[in-house]
């Protein structure tokens, strides 16, 4: 078996990824089973490096906060800012704190430097302002979309007044108190101003669009984009506290479908824009439904993946990472009846291999998945394999790997 399945593996790099495809797709995902590995971020960047340089790929977005990352955009296309404040600022979920975070940002600033407009990589965050534990107040993406149109369209049409949005929105820790993720009474997503607030919201970005032919000839296109997302995103964590406030059983469910919806389309407005290069959670990126055990029981939900992938077709692709150890997560060699396993069988430390050749080679009985002993790492589902283009293999993602 691990001589047929060296017949279909490849280096890890961009030619071996592309000769997977029947042609480059608009969107491109490379997934990963756990987050903050240096090992993976150093193979993240190379690869996305050689794909915008070989590819023309104009876009590189996370899974992170996509109101923070207009932070990182405004730093690797024009230098505002510093690199410090930027890594600070421009990232959710800690990610900021990652060494090749903090390279893939620098190299991007670099790229861009005295290049045009249209010849450079944008950056982009495509999750919502959410965490694990909260969920950010709508506050800054609701003031920021009634602050473009009031600059723009005639008052009269505005729904609402700034003081107004001010006054319902409240203090922002009440939408931030982190007992409300796992206590729906502590959640103020279904109050009397939530509810008005959603209303609103969906008022402005109606009004947006209606206003477009005008907008077109009175502000940028760059800043047409950012009030679409400034308003999608309004709109859905206004959704999202409405359900946190749920006290249905499918409660967790809806949680994990509107994270994933908001990062839906997120990416389908990027998309727009050119060809886009996407690294997320192997969960976010899979056509099949993603599932995890929560403490209220196990959900179920389509990906963002999935989502994109219902719209976009073969114009969407991703690849799935695997991993072989772990070390200092006692993440241990793979058993080797396991797809890890005969993975790690091969001689190299890092590979792409054909994922529905793989599938083939394994026949109508594929292993039974691997099981992990850590919470953070998911091993690889033997049965998504036909569902990706390629699975990129790395050896060894412990510390000193580097």
């Amino acid at each position: 078996m691990a001589a047929d399945i060296k017949d279909i593996t490849a280096a890890a790099e961009a030619a071996s990824v592309m000769r997977l495809l029947p042609g480059r797709p608009r969107l491109l995902g490379l997934g990963e089973p756990t987050h903050g590995e240096d090992a993976l971020l150093d193979l993240r960047n190379e690869l996305f490096r050689q794909l915008v340089e070989q590819e023309g790929y104009r876009t590189v977005a996370i899974e992170s906060d996509c109101v923070r990352g207009l932070v990182v955009d405004d730093y690797v296309t024009s230098g505002t800012g510093t690199l410090d404040d930027v890594m600070e600022r421009g990232f959710s979920h800690g990610w900021g704190a990652y060494a090749g975070n903090r390279e893939l940002v620098r190299w991007m600033r670099a790229h861009n430097e005295r290049r045009p407009a249209s010849e450079q990589v944008r950056f982009a965050g495509v999750d919502g302002p959410l965490e694990i534990t909260e969920a950010a107040s709508p506050r800054r993406a609701l003031t920021a979309l009634h602050d473009l149109l009031a600059d723009h369209v005639d008052a009269n049409l505005l729904p609402c007044t700034a003081k107004t949005l001010d006054r319902l929105l409240g203090p922002d820790d009440r939408w931030t108190d982190p007992a409300a993720m796992t206590d729906p009474s502590r959640s103020v997503g279904r109050s009397a101003e939530a509810d008005r607030l959603r209303l609103l919201a969906d008022d402005l970005v109606a009004l947006l669009d209606t206003q477009t032919p005008h907008l077109v000839g009175a502000v940028s296109r760059e800043d047409r984009d950012r009030a679409r997302l400034y308003g999608r995103t309004a709109v859905g964590l206004l959704r999202y506290h409405h359900a946190m406030a749920d006290t249905s059983p499918a409660r967790m469910t809806r949680l994990c479908a509107l994270r994933d919806l908001m990062m839906a389309h997120n990416l389908l407005a990027l998309v727009e824009r050119g060809p886009v290069l996407l690294h997320a959670h192997n969960s976010h990126l899979q056509r099949a439904k993603s599932t995890m055990r929560m403490w209220e029981g196990p959900v179920e939900w389509w990906s963002a993946g999935a989502l994109v992938g219902a719209r976009l077709g073969a114009e969407y692709a991703f690849l799935t990472t695997a991993l072989g150890t772990i070390g200092h997560r006692g993440v241990d060699t793979p058993a080797p009846d396991t797809v890890e396993g005969l993975l790690y069988a091969l001689p190299e430390d890092r590979c792409v291999v054909d994922a529905p050749r793989l599938a083939a080679a394994l026949g109508d009985t594929p292993p039974a998945p691997r099981v992990s002993p850590w919470f953070g790492y998911a091993p690889l589902d033997p049965a998504h394999l036909t569902d990706t283009a390629g699975v990129v293999f790395v050896k060894d993602a412990s510390h000193d790997a580097r």
